[in-house]
């Protein structure tokens, strides 16, 4: 019986928390998106004119701006604008810094959702006999290549639970071993510091011989 509720209780939790903490951000981001209306004049508002407040309109004209800039800076003259005013922000030391670290950042959010990570590998760091989870972003190029005596992987291993940083590692082929999960599981068993796995498949303990590199991109390499 004790055991029985106890279960109940987790599944419950289970349940309430993650959804509690969703409504949290998604309302806090309404009430901060409303708060920049305040800075609009009230003629430009519809809410003058309706009578009544619409919940959640900060949102929508905050996402119909962003989507306007991103036209805009699209095209040839938008891209003009953008390249002068980051000339602009590159003459001012503090705040260049900032911005290009900032849309470094966000750059590396957004590639982290396409193409650009290829596949997850297990990588032997920060020393012998400790791993770590990386993505392959390439094989490396240039004089790296040329100074190594086999191929070389670029390999993005992000920090826990803010998976946004990390470190970037030159890891020979033959020392990535090729793991069968995709890149969204890999990010969740990061951010939960293990705590949220996958469903692993059937594998050995044996290092894979064949070379990471050569998978067909996006399809995971397989471990045996």
């Amino acid at each position: 019986m004790r055991d029985r509720i106890r279960r109940n209780f987790l599944a419950g939790f289970l349940v309430i928390v993650p959804l509690g903490l969703t409504f949290y951000v998604v309302a806090a981001i309404v009430r901060w998106a409303d708060r920049i209306l305040a800075l609009v004049p009230a003629r430009f508002l519809p809410d003058t004119y309706l009578g009544f407040r619409i919940p959640g309109l900060g949102v929508i004209l905050t996402l119909l701006f962003i989507q306007v800039v991103g036209f805009l800076s699209a095209n040839l003259f938008g891209h003009s604008v953008v390249r002068a005013y980051e000339r602009i922000l590159d003459r001012i030391p503090v705040v260049r810094a900032f911005y290009q670290a900032v849309k470094q950042l966000l750059q590396q959010l957004i590639d982290a959702r396409t193409d650009k990570f290829h596949r997850v590998v297990l990588v032997e760091y920060p020393r012998k006999g400790l791993y770590s989870i990386g993505f392959v972003t390439g094989l490396s190029k240039g004089e790296v290549q040329t100074r190594t005596p086999q191929r070389v992987l670029n390999v993005f291993v992000p920090t826990t639970p803010n998976p946004t940083s990390g470190y970037y590692l030159l890891v020979p082929e033959d020392d990535a071993v090729p793991l069968q999960i995709t890149v969204e599981q890999a990010f969740k068993l990061i951010m939960s510091a293990g705590m949220v796995g996958w469903e692993a498949p059937d594998t050995t303990k044996a290092r894979p011989s064949g070379r990471a590199s050569e998978a067909p991109k996006g399809e995971p390499t397989p471990s045996a």
